[in-house]
């Protein structure tokens, strides 16, 4: 069998250079040979700087993705670290209770004590946006209270007015980390 194609090519091709007898023929423009070889060396040479850019710029977006993940995770850290160190305090006065010798200290010092602990945290967390939710006398809010019970109002101005918190609830930031858990007066005149 005869080789009509270009060294290499697979004989069993068949278009139309092997159709006309084996000769191949370059793709003629208007102004000959030479212009169409170069025409087709300009558009590879295009078609690799797009591509070139298209990598470049995906391995920029790579890398950009990379640290803003980086800088979110670290400025997670960072806003705990915050926090934390603002609990040292309290944690030296927790500290400093713990060691005292009862036999040389009286209760009512001690419950001093914790009420200023208690008091120096809750002053360190509301700076950082910790809300308490201690809602006696207020309207029953169902989206930071949980109605446990209810007990019975002494006149219609009172009717859904929280009577009594068993639980305190919390809000940090706009966010209800726990409902206050409350008793709420209900009118049944």
């Amino acid at each position: 069998m005869e080789d009509n194609g270009y060294p290499g090519q697979d004989p069993a091709m068949t278009d139309d250079s092997a159709a006309s007898g084996g000769e191949v023929h370059a793709p003629q423009s208007a102004g000959g040979d030479s212009a169409s070889l170069s025409s087709r060396e300009d558009w590879q040479r295009q078609l690799e700087e797009q591509r070139d850019k298209y990598l470049r710029l995906a391995a920029e977006y790579d890398n950009f993705r990379k640290r803003a993940v980086k800088e979110r995770q670290d400025a997670g850290w960072r806003a705990q670290g915050d926090l934390v160190s603002g609990l040292i305090d309290v944690l030296d006065d927790i500290m400093r209770f713990a060691s005292l010798d009862p036999a040389t200290v009286d209760s009512r010092t001690v419950v001093d004590g914790v009420v200023l602990v208690e008091k120096k945290l809750f002053k360190s967390l509301a700076g950082h946006g910790l809300e308490l939710v201690n809602p006696v006398d207020h309207p029953f809010d169902p989206a930071v209270h949980e109605a446990i019970s209810t007990t019975p109002a002494l006149s219609p101005d009172e009717d859904h007015l929280v009577a009594q918190v068993f639980q305190p609830g919390y809000v940090f930031r706009g966010q209800l980390l726990r409902p206050a858990r409350v008793v709420v007066k209900q009118w049944n005149g």
